[in-house]
């Protein structure tokens, strides 16, 4: 009898045994042992339900018509309580007994042996067969047992052998005794490399004038299972020989299996081996075969499967006397835990923008019920309804997949700016998987990983006028995955604002104005007639710090007065005639008369001199360092009478003061460009002083020019 597990899902269930003569009876672990019930399960968890036809509470009708009647309970409660019954005759025929028949079933081990008298004649009359009723229930009363193990000889009474587990009983041909595995009289030896549980007994019948003996020794396998990677192997002796009398005489007839109480007549259709030789019967299974069950289990919190199959042999045999024995084993056999740690495989194609993540492979019996994105749970509901797609992809062994579709642009997916214009994009997932009948939670972690590029790295454009440079930068990204850099500087609005600098933006653009004279700037060529500066930029990613990229602008331009500081304390100065009547500018110099200009024409005069040359003086201020030098024009005078001194020249004095912050690092060394190195320009002034000709000419003065450079 088989149950439907899906209508006792959720619900707890009992049998009871009807029994004629005092009414239902509980079946339970002792009692199913004893009398030849077996309650089980098949291998899709269906119960299942067996019963010798020599069990206790069966109707026997002359050893062909079998009769019982099963009640089933079902309730809502462990209890029992408010439980229904449901009422299952249950009928069988058989007819096709063997002189002996032996049954290794899961929890008893049952033989039953003929028990028929030769007749001395034919002549079976009515009367004698309605007699021998009679004569068995007065039979009945005087059997015993003899039961011989290695601790020697018991001698029990029927009623004594029922107190111990066992089950003696005869029918009206037959004489059986039913036993459960491993009692005290029992004894386990190997056949054949199998281990046999065996039972030696002799069953007895006596009277004054009559003695009879039946041999009701049993003997069934306990192991004989071995595994490889794909398949299971069962192996049965072909000859017990405490079951054959004279193996001189041993034929084997028949040899049957089974699968699920159903007899395979071609086995290796199924993919099934059944081969025997002169000592063993062998079944062969390959693991996951037709007929069997795959099923998903939890070990130690891993994930694995194991396979589970009822099989049955039948193996039927003659010997000594023509006797024929039918020896039926059933056999139910679950292969060990093998774990299969599942895999996520990343189907992503980039250019979707979209991952896509299949985790198995799983079996049927495996279902997903929730996942975690980042740090984010989700139910499968919650998940669908935030726009992640999931799905199960099958496969043509039976197995299955769960995919999981995640857009790059949804807010748990982590992002990283990586190499110099690639968007690393990683999924971090927690799968909660519910496994097996027990549904068993099981958990599994995968971090999917896709690298884009996807980032386009900004190009600057540079511009000039008459006075500034002009840097234009696309802003996107700006800040997010770039800084800009000037040397090891962080370009932001404070730096700007000091340096002179002005910065617009708008939606798609930055515009950064950088003046001639504002810091940060590299002079490149500078003379009286022109200076050619150059401003650089370097693009850098915002958390490495790695330079990506760098903007330069190099302009040139007029100008026609100006000082400029060198961090390696160079000082060039332009200076400009601006005296009635003119000077020669040829004739002016520095304190130290030798230092003459670099450069000159009739308006200007180019100087280029080193702080510790050409007379210059140092003092302290404050923060700074000053550095101070003058550039004066010597007259021509007309020797005199008498004081006054006659003169036609002007007065014309200019002091240049160099400004440097004390706190910083003046290279006197070679100039160099690279920003890397660059320390910050000096300060500058020129300032004139007063007229102190003795003859009153109109003269102009310089104009001072005052650049702070930091």
């Amino acid at each position: 009898m088989k149950l439907n597990k899906l209508l006792l899902q959720g619900k707890f269930f009992q049998l009871e045994i009807y029994d004629p003569y005092s009414g239902p009876v509980l079946l339970d672990e002792k009692l199913a042992s004893r009398c030849g019930y077996v309650l089980s399960e098949d291998v899709w968890g269906n119960p299942v339900f067996r019963a010798s036809v020599l069990g206790c509470h069966v109707a026997n009708e002359a050893d062909e018509l079998f009769s019982l009647t099963v009640n089933i309970k079902v309730s809502s409660f462990s209890s029992m309580r408010a439980a229904v019954t449901y009422t299952y005759p249950m009928y069988c025929s058989y007819a096709s007994w063997a002189s002996r028949e032996i049954v290794c079933e899961e929890n008893y081990m049952e033989v039953s042996v003929k028990t028929d008298v030769p007749a001395v004649s034919n002549d079976y009359t009515v009367a004698w067969m309605s007699a021998l009723p009679e004569t068995q229930n007065v039979a009945y009363q005087q059997w015993q047992l003899m039961f011989v193990s290695p601790s020697g000889r018991k001698r029990i009474t029927v009623s004594d052998a029922v107190k111990l587990g066992y089950s003696f009983n005869n029918t009206l041909s037959r004489v059986y005794l039913r036993a459960p595995y491993h009692s005290n009289e029992s004894d386990v030896s190997l056949v054949s490399g199998v281990n046999m549980n065996m039972i030696t007994s002799t069953s007895m019948y006596r009277q004054r004038w009559l003695l009879l003996l039946i041999d009701t020794t049993i003997s069934c396998p306990v192991d004989g299972i071995s595994f490889t990677d794909t398949t299971l192997t069962w192996t049965v002796p072909r000859v017990i020989p405490t079951l054959v009398v004279q193996e001189s005489t041993f034929l084997s007839k028949s040899i049957v299996m089974g699968v699920d109480d159903q007899v395979i007549v071609h086995p290796e259709e199924m993919n099934y081996l059944l081969e025997h030789n002169e000592t063993h019967i062998r079944i062969t299974i390959p693991i996951g075969a037709e007929g069997g069950k795959l099923e998903s289990s939890i070990s130690g919190g891993v994930y694995g499967v194991i396979y589970c199959i009822d099989l049955f042999l039948e193996h039927t045999w003659m010997d000594a006397g023509l006797q024929t024995t039918k020896y039926t084993v059933i056999k139910s056999i679950t292969t060990p835990f093998r774990p299969q740690i599942p895999i996520v495989i990343n189907n992503t194609v980039p250019e979707e923008r979209r991952f896509n993540v299949a985790f198995g492979h799983f079996l049927p019996d495996v279902s997903l019920v929730a996942l975690t994105v980042g740090n984010v749970p989700f139910s499968l509901r919650e998940a669908q309804h935030h726009s992640f797609k999931i799905y199960e992809a099958p496969f043509s062994n039976g197995t299955k997949a769960f995919i999981l579709e995640v857009s790059f642009d949804d807010p748990y997916v982590l992002k990283e700016y990586v190499n110099r214009n690639e968007t690393k994009y990683t999924l971090l997932i927690n799968y909660t998987l519910s496994v097996g009948l027990e549904m068993t939670l099981y958990y599994h972690s995968a971090e999917v990983e896709c690298v884009m590029a996807d980032i386009e790295v900004p190009e600057a454009v540079g511009s000039c006028d008459e006075e500034n440079l002009y840097l234009t930068l696309p802003t996107f990204g700006l800040h997010q995955y770039w800084d800009l850099y000037l040397g090891t500087k962080l370009l932001t609005r404070h730096v700007a604002l000091t340096n002179g600098y002005l910065a617009a933006t708008n939606s798609t653009h930055l515009v950064l104005q950088i003046p001639l004279f504002a810091g940060g700037l590299i002079y490149e060529e500078v003379s009286f007639q022109k200076i050619k500066a150059r401003f650089d930029v370097a693009l850098r990613k915002v958390r490495t710090m790695e330079t990506l990229q760098m903007f330069s602008i190099s302009c040139n331009f007029n100008s026609s007065e100006f000082i400029i500081c060198h961090p390696d304390g160079t000082i060039m100065v332009s200076a400009q005639m601006k005296t009635v009547p003119a000077i020669d500018m040829s004739k002016t110099k520095l304190r130290d008369s030798s230092c003459k200009p670099k450069e000159y024409n009739e308006a200007h005069a180019f100087f280029k001199f080193h702080v510790s040359t050409c007379g210059t003086s140092v003092r302290f201020e404050g923060d700074y360092i000053i550095y101070e030098n003058e550039i004066s024009y010597e007259k021509e005078t007309l020797p005199g009478q008498s004081i006054p001194i006659i003169t036609r020249d002007p007065d014309y004095r200019l002091t240049v003061l160099c400004y440097y912050q004390a706190k910083e690092t003046l290279v006197l060394s070679a100039f160099s460009s690279d920003p890397a190195t660059y320390h910050p320009f000096g300060s500058g002034m020129m300032s004139p002083r007063s007229n102190t000709a003795d003859v009153q000419f109109s003269s102009s003065i310089c104009k001072s020019v005052r650049l702070f450079q930091s």
